[in-house]
């Protein structure tokens, strides 16, 4: 594994993949910035970071014969690591809200961009970019928003925390890539946010219903129960879950 530090920079997961072009980067290269300029969540959203407080961050994954058909099991290994490593440092009441953001009750502490490089049918490599909000305490009246050290008291390592979300994510990684991917997603499954509840949805049309999320498929669409039950699938530009 190979860390790359740095003050300020854009995006960190622009600097991998110009890193990568340029045929410099080994698998598993990880790149970490103190400030990120124009750092993106899902859907273009910008990920507001103070510096040096939090862990803004990208890493490359390369692949041989990865199918771009089992993408989202990326999302799910890259979600799970995330919660293993705060679950070990007894963060509370941690789940996945679909299809990657790590909340602490109600409120988001960690979010997740996925970039795919593809040649053919296959994944040459992922840049996978993530914002864990850990020390930082102010966040300019953002609602559902918190850190690690806003949900415990503790100033945390920033650090220390990195080298064990990697730790977790070549593990996950590795059960990926040994086949064991219906054991991860039941994992994923488990502690998915809202799953089997009654919930308030917004559509594309900016309709509002209710319904129970009961899965996610194997392309990543989130399988929701509506009235009468009818089952609709999802994707993430289609549907917002409302707190």
């Amino acid at each position: 594994m190979q860390i790359i530090k740095l003050d300020a920079i854009d995006s960190t997961n622009l600097y991998l993949k110009n890193l990568m072009s340029s045929l410099q980067a080994r698998d598993y290269t990880v790149v970490v910035a103190n400030t990120q300029t124009k750092g993106r969540g899902q859907m273009g959203t910008i990920w507001d970071s103070e510096s040096g407080k939090n862990l803004t961050f990208s890493v490359l994954k390369l692949f041989k014969t990865f199918e771009v058909k089992h993408q989202f099991l990326l999302n799910i290994a890259t979600s799970l690591a995330v919660y293993t490593t705060l679950n070990d440092m007894q963060i509370p009441d941690l789940k996945i809200k679909w299809p990657n953001d790590i909340l602490s009750g109600n409120n988001k502490i960690c979010g997740i961009l996925i970039e795919n490089i593809l040649s053919g049918t296959k994944i040459q490599a992922s840049v996978i970019g993530i914002g864990l909000n850990i020390n930082q305490i102010e966040f300019n009246n953002l609602v559902n928003v918190s850190s690690l050290k806003l949900l415990t008291g503790i100033h945390y390592n920033l650090d220390e925390v990195l080298l064990n979300f990697m730790k977790n994510l070549e593990q996950l990684f590795e059960t990926i890539l040994t086949g064991k991917e219906l054991e991860l997603k039941q994992l994923y499954l488990k502690v998915l946010f809202k799953k089997d509840k009654v919930s308030t949805f917004k559509n594309d049309a900016d309709q509002m219903f209710t319904g129970i999320i009961r899965n996610v498929n194997d392309n990543g669409k989130l399988l929701v129960e509506k009235e009468d039950e009818i089952f609709q699938e999802f994707d993430l530009k289609e549907i917002k879950l409302l707190y």
